[in-house]
């Protein structure tokens, strides 16, 4: 399959993916979140993999949601049955990587924020540059948190932390988020992929079927609730994308402006 914006590059049971709009914010559109599902579904049916690693920009992993997306825009005003339809977008881009059963590996160099965030914590292993931040700005900005990340933040970091990431929307350093588990391995900037890449051979040379199980194994105990904690955040986000303070969050955002939230 042909990608324009994703490249997909396989070594022996390696695979390297890279996705890159052309801009240093890297930022999902629609387009690119349906080229990223793709290219997940079409590694879940190569069985001779035995770990995948993700990576975006050399200067940033993602910046999250390109808010100036025609799609996204024109998403935004339509129906109900409209928006819901856009919204399954991300969530299925993130449950794609999840549901892969080779080792998924996430090279972070730069900023990961909002989506970028969300997808990297949908993998399992997160390497990231010494100058990494990772941030999740959404409720700063009148939204909620959605594509069944806080079950898998809450996962990582424990609830306490999960709050000051997604409530409070703290920025963490690198150092931070070694500390606090959302990150696994910390390195020296510029070295991420190269870094992730001593783990995807580290992997390839056990027996594949054996890490595809295991893997499988703590998933399923790991995530047994995910669903059932996060199987709202769509329509919440549906309900919360036409209220005063989401419009006064993303004007203010584009606008390079401190929003004023008054609750409606």
């Amino acid at each position: 399959m042909g990608y324009s914006q994703v490249t997909l590059e396989k070594q022996d049971r390696i695979a390297v993916v890279r996705f890159d709009r052309q801009n240093s914010a890297n930022t999902l559109s629609f387009a690119l979140m349906r080229e990223l599902t793709a290219v997940a579904e079409e590694l879940a049916d190569d069985p001779t993999l035995s770990a995948i690693v993700l990576t975006g920009r050399a200067d940033n992993f993602c910046l999250g949601m390109d808010l100036k997306d025609e799609e996204v825009l024109q998403s935004a005003t339509g129906n109900l049955s409209e928006r819901r339809r856009a919204l399954k977008i991300g969530p299925k881009m993130c449950n794609a990587w999840e549901q892969l059963e080779p080792l998924t590996i996430v090279a972070v160099e730069g900023w990961c924020a909002g989506g970028g965030a969300a997808l990297a914590v949908s993998c399992d292993l997160r390497v990231i540059a010494e100058d990494t931040h990772i941030y999740v700005p959404e409720v700063e900005r009148g939204f909620n948190m959605s594509w069944g990340s806080i079950p898998r933040i809450t996962n990582l970091v424990g609830p306490s932390r999960a709050k000051r990431i997604v409530v409070l929307a703290e920025q963490l350093s690198a150092n931070t988020a070694e500390s606090w588990g959302i990150a696994d391995y910390l390195v020296a900037k510029g070295t991420a992929v190269e870094e992730a890449m001593k783990l995807a051979r580290r992997t390839a040379e056990l027996p594949p079927n054996s890490v595809h199980m295991c893997k499988s194994a703590i998933n399923a105990h790991a995530n047994a609730l995910n669903g059932t904690s996060a199987h709202a955040d769509m329509d919440q986000f549906a309900l919360i994308q036409n209220s005063e303070d989401c419009v006064e969050g993303v004007n203010a955002f584009l606008e390079k402006r401190d929003p004023v939230y008054s609750g409606r």
